[in-house]
C-alpha cells in the first residue's frame, strides 16, 4: 500500500540535500587545494559511492541490481557522461572559481534540457522557456562581469562549468529513459559503477600514490588540520551518497518539477558556506547576476508541457534522481 504524500518530509529532504552538497563544495575544494588532482578526487568519489550503494543494496535487495544485456549501453553512456565527466568538470571548475559561481553555471542545465526537447524531440515548451533562456544568459553576463576586460573569471573553469552544464542535462535526460524500467536507486548504483570502471581505465588506480591521503591538510578553522582520508570519506558518504538517497527519498513526496526548483537553492547554499568557511567573497553584480540565473533556471524548470524535468538535486551532481 502507498504511504501518502508528506510535502513538508519533501522540502526537508530536499533543503537537507541542498546543503549536504553545498557543504560538498567546500570540502572538495580543500581536497583539491591539497593536491588530489580532479581526475582522481572524481574516481575516489565515483568508486567510493559505487562500493557503498553495491553493499548496500547486494545486502537488502540484491534481486534489484539484476541488469540485462540491452541496458549496458544506456547505463554506461549514464555512468561515463552523465556522472563521471560531470563530476570531473566540477571539479576543474570549482578549482578555478568560486563554488557558488561554478554551481550557477553547471546549474543551467534545464535550460540546455527545454532547448534540446524542443529542438530535437519537437516537443512542445512553453513561451517562458525564451524568458529562461534570457534571463540565464543576462544573469551569466553579470556573473562573468565581462565588461572587466573580456571578464573577471578564469575561463578555464567557466568553459568547465558550462561542459559540466552540458554533462548534467545529458544526466537528466538520460535518466527519464532509464527509470522507464529501472528504479531510481539501482539506476544510481549503476551509474556509479560505471563511472567507477570508467576511471579505473582513465586514471588507473596503480599510478596513485594512496599514502598522500595520510597527510594532514589545513581546513581554514583557526589552527585545525585533517587527514586527507577524513575530506575523502566526507566527500564519498556526506557528499554524496547520503544527499542522493534524500533527492531520491524526496520524490514521493514532491513533484519532480517542485523539487528541481526547491534545489536551486544549492548554489546560494554554497556560496555562503564556502563566504563563511574559506572566505570566497562575490561581488554584488556576481550575488545579482545568480538571483537572475536562478530565476531563469526556475522558468525552464517549468516550460516543458510533454513531460517534467527531473529534479536537480546537484552537480555534480546532482546525480540522485
Amino acid at each position: 500500500m502507498r504511504r501518502p504524500a508528506r510535502p513538508a518530509l519533501g522540502y526537508a529532504f530536499t533543503l537537507a540535500a541542498a546543503g549536504l552538497f553545498a557543504v560538498n563544495g567546500t570540502v572538495s575544494t580543500l581536497a583539491l587545494e591539497a593536491g588530489i588532482p580532479p581526475t582522481r578526487l572524481t574516481a575516489l568519489r565515483c568508486t567510493g559511492a559505487a562500493e557503498v550503494l553495491l553493499l548496500a543494496l547486494a545486502l537488502r535487495a540484491p534481486g534489484r541490481l539484476r541488469v540485462q544485456a540491452r541496458e549496458l549501453p544506456l547505463l554506461a553512456a549514464f555512468g561515463v557522461v552523465g556522472v563521471a565527466l560531470t563530476q570531473f568538470l566540477y571539479y576543474v571548475a570549482i578549482g578555478r572559481l568560486p563554488v557558488g559561481i561554478a554551481l550557477v553555471f553547471e546549474m543551467t542545465a534545464p535550460v540546455f534540457i527545454a532547448l534540446y526537447v524542443w529542438l530535437v524531440r519537437r516537443e512542445r515548451v512553453r513561451s517562458r522557456l525564451w524568458a529562461a533562456l534570457l534571463l540565464s544568459l543576462s544573469g551569466l553576463v553579470l556573473v562573468a562581469q565581462v565588461w572587466q576586460g573580456g571578464g573577471s573569471l578564469d575561463a578555464v573553469g567557466v568553459a568547465a562549468a558550462l561542459g559540466a552544464a552540458l554533462c548534467l542535462a545529458t544526466y537528466y535526460l538520460l535518466g527519464e529513459r532509464g527509470t522507464v524500467g529501472r528504479d531510481p536507486v539501482t539506476l544510481t548504483c549503476w551509474s556509479f559503477v560505471a563511472a567507477a570502471l570508467f576511471w579505473a581505465a582513465a586514471a588507473p588506480w596503480w599510478t596513485f600514490d594512496a599514502g598522500v591521503l595520510g597527510a594532514t591538510v589545513p581546513v581554514s578553522v583557526g589552527e585545525l588540520r585533517l587527514p586527507l582520508w577524513l575530506l575523502v570519506g566526507w566527500i564519498v558518504v556526506l557528499g554524496a551518497v547520503l544527499p542522493f538517497w534524500l533527492s531520491i527519498a524526496a520524490l514521493p513526496h514532491l513533484a519532480p518539477t517542485t523539487a528541481g526548483l526547491v534545489a536551486t537553492v544549492e548554489p546560494v547554499f554554497a556560496s555562503v558556506v564556502a563566504w563563511l568557511w574559506v572566505e570566497q567573497v562575490l561581488t554584488g553584480w556576481q550575488v545579482a547576476g545568480g538571483i537572475v540565473v536562478l530565476t531563469g533556471i526556475a522558468l525552464a524548470q517549468t516550460a516543458r508541457t510533454a513531460r517534467a524535468v527531473p529534479p536537480l538535486p546537484e552537480s555534480p551532481a546532482p546525480l540522485g534522481s
